[in-house]
């Protein structure tokens, strides 16, 4: 078992229920509500500017320019396809500006995003894959519930997130996040410490930002918000 699969098994009761979360079972059969989309994405979309900067400090800290270029080809393809779904969901869904650029954030929200930040400001490249490796190996593993594309949801705003998170290309940028992040892992004890708390605390953050989506019918949106 490497680093990265001995940090998923201690964190497994996060993980399992992230993957198999009420959102993520919504989202998969295409009952997922506008107002619980609309919700989920404007918050989530406020994560892309930390994301994109710790992309970058990848690219800086890897140990070779085979690494480097990877995530640089990452990065460019976030800065398109995954924007593209974002503003045309925005558009669909008819999304204010102010809730595009500057929207009240959740408290799941802001402690995600200062995680994020706090990872990139040590500079250290197993902290910065920690985070990543997470956002993107939980979010392909719920993704690969979806199954055969034939049985995806038919609107594009469901299945498009699907997509993006379920192909050939994201499932081998998975595969070779997990494997360098097993070989950079820590030689002593307290940085060892250091990343799985990291890890534990985005898989965490993962779950309860899927809690957040689904606000119920009779809480304000304040109350969750503030």
């Amino acid at each position: 078992m490497g680093f990265a699969e001995e940090l998923k098994h201690e964190c497994s009761n996060d993980w399992d229920a992230a993957i198999n979360h009420p959102f993520v079972d919504q989202l998969l059969s295409g009952s997922l509500s506008d107002d619980d989309l609309r919700r989920y994405l404007v918050q989530d979309y406020q994560f892309c500017d930390a994301f994109t900067a710790l992309l970058g400090q990848a690219v800086a800290s890897a140990p070779a320019l085979r690494s480097r270029l990877v995530f640089a080809r990452v990065l460019g393809a976030f800065a398109s396809d995954e924007n593209t779904y974002f503003q045309d969901c925005f558009n669909e869904l008819d999304v204010p500006e102010a809730d595009r650029s500057a929207p009240a954030l959740g408290i799941v929200t802001r402690d995600f995003d200062a995680l994020m930040r706090s990872a990139l400001a040590t500079r250290s490249y197993p902290d910065v894959l920690a985070v990543l490796l997470v956002a993107e190996w939980l979010y392909g593993d719920w993704a690969a519930r979806a199954g055969d594309p034939a049985a995806w949801p038919t609107a594009p705003k469901h299945s498009e997130w699907i997509r993006l998170h379920n192909n050939p290309e994201y499932n081998a940028w998975v595969t070779w996040l997990r494997d360098e992040f097993n070989a950079v892992e820590p030689v002593s004890p307290e940085d060892r410490t250091r990343v799985a708390k990291t890890f534990a605390e985005a898989v965490r953050l993962e779950r309860a930002f899927f809690d957040a989506a689904l606000v119920p019918s009779n809480v304000a949106p304040s109350d969750v918000l503030a």
